[in-house]
């Protein structure tokens, strides 16, 4: 076969070659990428295509493979390689370090709801939210860990009514 006669076999693939493409991909933008991906492939690998054989299939073997090591590639990419001992990088906050003006209202705003309630809903729901546990909190407080429960779910619903504004 002539370098021009599979130039445009391979051009004349280009719908069913886009169709292929928007199934494995479910995205124009990305289907396109992947044409174009196999085009270039095609057309620097020609010489180890062997003439008088099914030009689709080969085709399409090529995009199918670029699809599938694309999507490797990016599995990888996004893969977190933790090797401390404690999977410390795991494990830490992922807070960027910057808190954003609407953030810092609205976390003024969350602690002024807090501060008005009142002692015995207020204080449960402070230690809470400071990472205790509903047992800890029952006993520093005297309380039964039922009573610590349900203070803690009637704060937040007060909350919730107080802060309205804030629910989407």
């Amino acid at each position: 076969m002539t370098t021009t006669e599979f130039n445009n076999n391979l051009v004349g693939m280009k719908p069913i070659l886009q169709r292929f493409a928007m199934s494995l991909t479910s995205d124009r933008d990305d289907a396109l990428d992947l044409v174009q991906d196999t085009y270039l492939k095609a057309i620097t690998y020609k010489d180890k295509f062997a003439d008088y054989t099914n030009l689709k299939a080969w085709v399409f073997t090529i995009m199918k493979n670029t699809f599938i090591n694309n999507y490797r590639r990016g599995v990888k990419e996004n893969t977190i390689v933790d090797g401390t001992q404690d999977l410390y990088y795991l494990n830490k906050p992922h807070d960027k370090g910057y808190i954003s003006p609407e953030s810092k209202y609205s976390e003024s705003e969350i602690e002024k709801a807090i501060d008005s309630l009142e002692d015995e809903f207020r204080i449960p729901f402070r230690m809470h939210i400071a990472g205790f546990k509903y047992k800890e909190i029952a006993d520093e407080l005297g309380l039964k860990i039922g009573t610590v429960k349900s203070r803690i779910f009637f704060t937040r619903q007060k909350l919730m009514l107080i802060l309205k504004d804030y629910v989407k």
